[in-house]
């Protein structure tokens, strides 16, 4: 609970009806979970206008509106109506207060770009981690609060969300939190209400443009920026080609990593290896620091991921002895994820659903030289159907053995999604197999594993669940692939 004024800083407003006096028990954005007593924020969204809610949310016994525009409000309601520019940015001030602003208690890392934000959060954590910090994870796969985790619904919650999650963090003892800042939290104004110790910026491509996201490249360029506005420290990798532009109008002190001579931290000298199994890669670091390391993931981008990590642990003071023996252990559930099985053949779990991540993800797995490289995959349903073609196609190019099976065939029958997935494999010379159960697929990829494959589950990932008709079944591949090795 807080009083009404003391949450009312960082922006401008006025208060058009009430007093600010007034108690505030909470700050709600979904009229239908108002409290008495609390806050009602008035969002123009998308889908809906909260605006058309406030009547109902003061008969709920509402409090305090935060409004951008004019609201009908029951006749002789004691309310007080707070009016803002734009409430999703206030929002964020005001819950950061209401909250006790926990970001000042704690260093916060954000970490923006197209790829590579999910897996360097958990490289940072396992890294700092290991040299006795204790931090706190916000991201696209979960919230990590201590021993709890939280299922993630969006890669950066609303603002109001954050700032609970950080009270709940500092509160634990963390005293460092790294977190994924999306163009779309920016955009929205979630991370405002507090600054970043560090921003970092990983790379750009095409992505989220189109209805309800970002009306072309030049608005998703710029809400990457503006991290650079809200950060004390940036962290940018130099061998992107649009790092100037990202950067461009920033109030932080600027770095940059990468491999290229002109960057303050660079990997050099890098190195592919594989054993017993396992792949993965070794680099010297140079620059800003200079020692050996490898890690335990495939390919360039890994390379890019750990360096990331490290141009960050830099400043925390981690010892060098700390951050190799954290990025050989470090795991990122379905990012490239080694499952073991065997000694003579690799098995792999990705995230890959789309027709480009599988593209990268098969290119980086084929410098590797393997025997054979086995792909299976299945399409979620109720989804463009041309992402099957394309998936089809880029696996028959790429794998010497495609295993068609099943995602998360929602309300489609799974044959239908399977059979379009055929259609695309047509369009090439490669060799499949179907089977629609995936368990039944992956066990028949670890039977006939041979000497000096590689296996990759692609598309599920660090999911742990199956759609179907509307219910979310119990299913985590890592889960099925143990089932399967004790059922041998």
């Amino acid at each position: 609970m807080a009083v009404l004024r003391e949450l009312l800083t960082g922006f401008e407003y006025e208060c058009s009806a009430g007093t600010t006096d007034r108690e505030v028990t909470d700050i709600i954005y979904d009229s239908r979970k108002v409290v008495p007593g609390s806050m009602f924020v008035c969002i123009s969204g998308a889908v809906s206008d909260g605006h058309a809610y406030a009547a109902e949310a003061v008969r709920a016994g509402a409090g305090v509106l935060l409004t951008e525009k004019d609201v009908e409000l029951p006749e002789g309601a004691d309310v007080t109506v707070v009016r803002v520019k734009d409430t999703h940015y206030a929002m964020a001030f005001v819950s950061a207060a209401f909250f006790g602003n926990p970001a000042q208690e704690m260093k916060i890392i954000g970490i923006t770009g197209t790829k590579g934000k999910t897996t360097t959060t958990y490289l940072v954590k396992s890294i700092l981690e290991h040299a006795g910090r204790k931090v706190g994870l916000i991201g696209t796969i979960e919230i990590i609060i201590g021993d709890t985790h939280i299922h993630a619904d969006h890669t950066t919650p609303e603002s109001y969300l954050i700032q609970k999650y950080f009270r709940q963090m500092a509160d634990a003892g963390c005293d460092t939190v790294v977190m994924e800042v999306s163009s779309q939290g920016l955009m929205l104004h979630r991370t405002q209400g507090f600054t970043f110790d560090f921003g970092i910026f990983t790379n750009l491509e095409p992505d989220h443009i189109g209805k309800g996201e970002h009306k072309d490249f030049e608005d998703y360029l710029h809400c990457k920026s503006l991290l650079f506005r809200q950060c004390r420290v940036g962290i940018v990798n130099h061998d992107d080609a649009h790092w100037e532009a990202v950067t461009e109008g920033h109030t932080c002190t600027l770095e940059t990593y990468g491999i290229d001579t002109a960057a303050g931290l660079r990997a050099e000298n890098i190195t592919f290896f594989r054993e017993a199994g396992n792949l993965g890669m070794g680099f010297d670091v140079t620059g800003l620091m200079n020692f050996p390391v490898q890690i335990a993931t495939p390919g360039k981008f890994s390379v890019y991921n750990a360096l990331t990590a490290i141009a960050i642990c830099r400043h925390f003071g981690v010892q060098e002895v700390d951050i190799r023996a954290a990025l050989l252990a470090a795991k990122v559930k379905g990012r490239i994820e080694p499952v073991k099985v065997s000694d003579s053949f690799t098995l792999m779990i990705d995230y890959a659903h789309n027709a480009m991540a599988l593209k990268s993800l098969l290119g980086t797995l084929r410098e590797y030289q393997p025997h054979r490289l086995v792909c299976l995959f299945g399409c979620g349903g109720n989804r463009a159907r041309s992402r099957r073609y394309e998936m089809g196609e880029v696996s028959g190019r790429m794998a010497d053995l495609t295993i068609i099976t099943s995602d998360n065939p929602r309300t489609e029958e799974p044959q239908a999604i399977i059979d379009d997935i055929k259609t695309g494999i047509s369009r090439t010379d490669g060799q499949y197999v179907e089977i629609c159960d995936r368990k039944e697929a992956i066990a028949y990829a670890i039977s006939h594993g041979e000497p000096g494959d590689i296996i990759v589950l692609a598309g599920k990932g660090h999911e742990d669940y199956q759609e179907i008709n509307g219910v979310k079944y119990p299913m985590d591949e890592r889960v099925l692939i143990q089932e399967i090795l004790e059922g041998r």
